[in-house]
């Protein structure tokens, strides 16, 4: 099992795709643990259809599809002008603007690669013509983009839930409270470098309050579609796949509508939807071969087992997981790390007691721990994904300043990880709560 691990990380190195890396040492491990090129074959019969028969499956594409009419639609623009109206005219206040506007946007996305992209087109320009630092307006926006995944709807809690048998709307609710914690965080974080460097975030000009009226009057659309989304899972009168339904076609409609999005944005949103979901769903196929091989060598088994009775503190056991997990953002997407990684740490979890928590409990808060450190590989160093398209975007930033401005949003992210950590009731209060 760790020699399979330890191949397909190789092939990562030299730059094999991932879903590809996963199948081959996957197809590779199976074939040598069996014996049996029949058992292979037939095995890969069944694997595509098992897996992309799955119902819950749709919602991907359709998350993927809202964010790309939102993005198509100008109503990117408009959340940000929106949080421009209100905190601009503070010191840093438009670096708070746009880690505001990507939560917004996130809310209707569900990815960190496109909240990033997408929001940096459009807040970086008005962040530079403030004169606002190169680290500050990169290391701000690549910092903002991982809250694509934290605030919900997020494709990696939605993969997550299908690994795990876990409810996605319960999912959802967890990420929601410890999401605001992490933009609250990140707008502190700017406004303790502008104190400590006052010229890094210069203030803007203030608006007047009939213009942040018609400014938030513009997004009030979106703000109704992410609460009929969220609350229609919530409230179980729709389901995740529904719920995601409703609003791309609310989505779509606002953006025709608002006058943003005409025949070749729909063209594009729907090629960008194809293309985004064809690569995940290849990824999937990969991790499940790679994991039928893992199941075979026996290794999340013997390895949870292992852990069990060594005796290890289970909380010093949960931080040599998430170190794990930061250091596999070195190599890897979010989306690859928690399909090639959940079938082996969660049985080791789960076989651990935490604050007394319940099993379901246990599961959820796992779930939002992972997601955090996933999005920390988005934004450290040496790879960080965010990183390198924020600052394709400020071609004028040299790459260093922007991992220098990320640091202290790093620091934040940590400290919220710890929080989690001390604190489990942060990620349950909400599922408690609705769910009882």
């Amino acid at each position: 099992g760790f020699l399979i691990f330890g191949v397909m990380l190789a092939l990562m190195v030299v730059r094999v795709p991932i879903g590809i890396a996963m199948f081959t040492v996957g197809a590779a491990g199976y074939l040598y643990l069996t014996g049996n090129l029949n058992a292979l074959l037939n095995s890969l019969k069944n694997l595509a259809y098992a897996r992309l028969s799955n119902y819950d499956l749709v919602v991907i594409p359709l998350f993927f599809l809202m964010g790309q009419f939102a993005t198509h639609g100008g109503l990117s623009k408009a959340l940000f002008r929106c949080v421009s109206a209100f905190l601009g005219h503070r010191k840093g206040g438009i670096a708070m603007a746009a880690v505001g506007a990507c939560a917004g946007f996130g809310a209707i996305c569900g990815s960190s690669l496109a909240t990033a992209a997408t929001m940096g087109q459009v807040a970086l320009p008005e962040l530079r013509r403030y004169g606002y630092s190169g680290s500050l307006a990169t290391g701000a926006l690549a910092a903002g983009g991982t809250l694509g995944i934290m605030i919900p709807p997020s494709v990696p809690l939605v993969i997550y839930a299908i690994l795990t048998q876990e409810s996605i709307g319960k999912l959802f609710m967890a990420a929601v409270l410890p999401g605001l914690i992490a933009m609250v965080g990140y707008m502190i974080v700017v406004r303790l470098v502008v104190a400590v460097n006052p010229a890094a975030g210069p203030a803007g000009p203030r608006v007047a309050w009939s213009e942040r009226l018609r400014s938030l009057a513009a997004v009030a659309p979106v703000l109704l579609v992410f609460v009929v989304v969220i609350v229609g899972i919530y409230g179980g009168w729709a389901n995740p796949t529904e719920a995601a339904a409703i609003g791309a076609a609310a989505c779509g409609v606002l953006a025709v509508v608002s006058g943003g999005m005409r025949w070749r944005g729909v063209v594009a949103s729907v090629l960008g939807t194809a293309q985004a979901t064809a690569m995940i769903f290849l990824v999937l196929l990969g991790a499940d071969m790679l994991n039928t091989a893992l199941a075979l060598s026996q290794m999340p088994v013997e390895l949870a087992a292992w852990v069990k009775a060594a005796g290890l503190s289970p909380m010093l056991v949960m931080v040599a997981i998430l170190v794990i997990y930061i250091a596999l953002g070195c190599v890897m997407d979010s989306l690859a790390m928690i399909l090639l990684t959940i079938p082996i740490f969660y049985p080791v979890v789960m076989g651990l007691e935490f604050h007394g928590l319940t099993e379901t409990d246990k599961s959820i808060w796992f779930g939002i721990l992972a997601l955090m450190v996933v999005e920390i590989g988005l934004v450290h160093p040496p790879v960080g994904m965010n990183v390198f398209i924020i600052n394709r975007l400020a071609k004028d930033v040299p790459l260093s300043e922007t991992f220098r401005g990320v640091l202290p949003f790093l620091a934040s992210d940590l400290l919220r990880i710890a929080l989690l950590l001390a604190f489990p009731a942060i990620s349950l209060v909400l599922v408690r709560t609705f769910h009882g």
